[in-house]
């Protein structure tokens, strides 16, 4: 699998988990020189808190494009130490 935003390859890994749609990407996979921090969180029912990333790709930011739970609920341990994307970010076999 690949994510791929403005022509980038953001992520590549043969090892992604698949939850709710979304493809979770080993955070060793993602190329972490697109990533610029960001202050924003959400909350999770069943996975916790998600803590998120700014993509920056050739002078243009995607806000919170990239989410990962640093600690999830135990309900989604196999998403730990992984990072999904959105926001027009797509992700392709």
């Amino acid at each position: 699998m690949k994510a791929i935003w403005k022509g980038a390859v953001i992520a590549e890994s043969d090892d992604t988990v698949l939850v709710e749609g979304n493809h979770y990407f080993p955070a060793a996979a993602v190329k972490q020189e697109f990533l610029l921090p960001s202050n924003t969180k959400t909350t999770c029912s069943w996975k916790g808190t998600a803590q998120y990333h700014n993509l920056f790709v050739d002078g243009d930011v995607n806000p919170d494009a990239v989410w990962y739970y640093a600690e999830p609920k135990e309900a989604a341990a196999e998403i730990k130490g992984r990072m999904a994307f959105w926001k027009g970010v797509r992700v392709v076999e």
